[in-house]
């Protein structure tokens, strides 16, 4: 039996979803092939078209509300260290409504995945600028253009102490599914920032001609370095440190 349920799937044809959902797919089917139990395998998805993702996928899944995928999946492991547990947020959900849980979960080293979906756009509600939308981007909500700077979402999570950082494409399949394979695997905060174009609101689709894949860094400075560029994609850090679970269940005995 697949991964994929029997629910239709309803996102736009050509969206960035289809990309990351089969990536996924790939990636935790290899960890079923290595004898882990798909109920061990826990998915969480927040508010917005990303989140339908969790009714496509025949594992334990949550839809939770808006922004609180961190805080409902750090729940999940510290009442069950054995879950591996994954969550999938947009630009919006993660970085509007829940930017300090994502903070708080990396700064705490939470040993949780999560895949952010950036679009640069509120695509669910039909085209506002969200936390990583450019300066000057025009849309439902910034009919005169966004007066705002965007964040790095790469940036952010690697001064707040995450300790898997990574950046790719929904186009390039091979690479997504390692780095998504990756990041599970790691045990520790594992944040990944998936360029993702929205066909209807935000069709960027053609960055794929200036995607480049970068060497992993041994410093958080030179990973910095490295992020601020938009189109690198690659791991760009990580390290091992006793994850928020281990420091709780250490300091409860």
């Amino acid at each position: 039996m697949g991964l994929r349920t029997e629910v239709k799937v309803s996102w736009c044809p050509g969206c960035g979803n289809f990309g990351i959902l089969r990536a996924f797919e790939k990636a935790a089917g290899r960890l079923v092939d290595e004898g882990i139990p798909r109920g061990r395998i826990a998915v969480a998805s927040g508010i917005g078209c990303h989140g339908k993702i969790s009714d496509y996928l025949r594992l334990p899944s949550f839809h939770v509300i808006h922004g609180r995928v961190p805080p409902f999946l750090t729940g999940l492991k510290l009442a069950n260290p054995d879950l591996i547990a994954v969550g999938f947020v947009g630009d919006g959900d993660g970085l509007n409504e829940g930017v300090e849980h994502l903070i708080h979960a990396a700064r705490r080293n939470t040993d949780i995945t999560i895949f952010l979906h950036n679009n640069n756009v509120f695509g669910l509600t039909t085209g506002q600028v969200t936390a990583t939308s450019p300066k000057g981007a025009k849309g439902k909500s910034t009919p005169y253009g966004n007066p705002e700077n965007p964040l790095n979402p790469c940036n952010l999570m690697l001064v707040s102490g995450a300790t898997f950082v990574a950046r790719a494409f929904a186009g390039k399949h091979s690479q997504l599914v390692e780095i998504m394979y990756s990041a599970i695997k790691h045990r520790g905060f594992s944040f990944v920032e998936i360029l993702q174009p929205c066909v209807s609101f935000n069709d960027f689709w053609k960055i794929r001609e200036e995607i480049h894949d970068i060497r992993e860094a041994e410093s958080v400075e030179n990973a910095l370095r490295l992020c601020r560029d938009k189109t690198a994609c690659g791991i760009f850090y990580r390290k091992e440190e006793e994850t928020f679970e281990d420091a709780v269940h250490r300091i409860n005995k």
